[in-house]
């Protein structure tokens, strides 16, 4: 009897469930609930489902009028520029805790280069972001060059940041923590546009002609326009969406944060790809910069404050692991918008502004449990 034989006749016979199964389980069937609750996002969707429910029943009404919803979703649009970035470095298997004292530091060369040195607004922008890349790139490099965990790293250069920023004000202001005339030093550039104000007021003011927004008695739009660093917050969102799902990188990126041994093994670039993905957070502190230095006309040395942790929160209510290899741009978008309904939400209710750190604290240990939760059922883990 040839081997072949023997192995046909040692084979245990098939049963019938094993006849039903498919030879490839990547076919497996599996209902809309399981998959639903494989997205990343499904928590930040929930919550914020919720959380307008909550507003609607206890909130003014004006609170969801067009006006109403700019006023919170401005403060939301500046913290997800953070949450996005902060979700991929995450998803990549890292933190930035220095994300909030980069604000204040590339908010202080910002305004330099255009108040102290008289730069044109085009060369103080790309300043700006080239100082931003290279901290980035140095915080990635000594995480990866040392071994350090990224949480030591980043936590040092959170204090590190905020102090040359202080140190840079005084010098710059001769003894201030505030360095005004950015307006000024402004005028007349179009490329303010871009960073500052309102976009669409040309849609808005014919909206308003027809009366299809709320108008003041004189015929003028209550809301002029959409808020510039809101569309940054879309465009930013739908690009490392697309990034994440579509592309390479973001395979590279999941694979970075999943296991960097294994990927390594299967030719991932992992310290490349943390190097940039340390350089796009950095970047999005300096965007938000900018954008809040415009606005504001000055820049001060508490800018950003605490905002590394928003942003990471936002980035975990989303459905960020903080383990790595898991998580969503879009969850980060919807828990960013989470954090600017509340904080703008409360003013439009009787209840103490004070309780939204009470909010943070509670939406993080719920978001982690959640997390935790849909992991271990989708895995299997105990």
């Amino acid at each position: 009897m040839s081997s072949l034989e023997q192995q046909v006749d040692q084979a245990p016979p098939k049963t019938p469930s094993d006849a039903n199964k498919p030879s490839d389980e990547r076919i497996i069937h599996t209902s809309l609930i399981t998959r639903l609750m494989r997205r990343p996002e499904l928590g930040a969707l929930a919550g914020l489902i919720l959380v307008t429910i909550f507003f609607m029943i206890v909130g003014k009404s004006s609170m969801f009028t067009l006006a109403g919803i700019m006023n919170f979703l401005v403060p939301a649009s500046q913290l997800g520029i953070l949450a996005i970035a902060a979700s991929l470095l995450m998803i990549g298997g890292e933190f930035d805790l220095s994300v909030g004292s980069m604000i204040a530091f590339t908010g202080l060369i910002f305004a330099t280069a255009l108040v102290v040195f008289e730069l044109p607004l085009g060369v103080a922008i790309i300043i700006t972001f080239a100082a931003a890349a290279v901290m980035g790139a140095l915080n990635g490099q000594i995480v990866l060059k040392t071994g350090l965990p990224s949480f030591i790293v980043t936590l040092a250069f959170l204090f590190i940041f905020r102090g040359l920023t202080l140190v840079g004000l005084k010098a710059a202001t001769g003894g201030s923590t505030q360095l005004r005339g950015v307006k000024d030093a402004i005028e007349g550039s179009s490329l303010a546009e871009i960073f500052s104000g309102d976009a669409l007021e040309g849609l808005f003011a014919w909206l308003a002609q027809n009366d299809m927004i709320d108008t003041f008695k004189n015929g003028l739009p209550k809301v002029t326009g959409v808020p510039v660093e809101i569309l940054w917050f879309i465009a930013l969102a739908g690009v490392a969406t697309w990034l994440l799902v579509r592309t390479q990188f973001g395979n590279w990126i999941f694979a970075a944060g999943g296991d960097a041994n294994s990927a390594r093994n299967s030719g991932v670039p992992v310290n490349r790809v943390k190097t940039i993905l340390f350089i796009f957070t950095a970047c999005a502190a300096a965007l938000v910069a900018i954008i809040t230095v415009l606005d504001a006309g000055s820049t001060d040395a508490r800018r950003g404050f605490q905002k590394e942790f928003e942003a990471i929160i936002a980035a975990v209510i989303g459905g960020s692991l903080l383990t790595g290899g898991y998580g969503s741009a879009i969850g980060a978008f919807f828990g960013a918008i989470i954090f600017g309904m509340v904080l703008i939400g409360l003013a439009y209710t009787n209840i103490d502004q004070d309780w939204y750190l009470v909010f943070l604290g509670g939406m993080l240990l719920i978001a982690v449990l959640f997390n935790n939760f849909v992991r271990k059922r989708v895995t299997g883990e105990r």
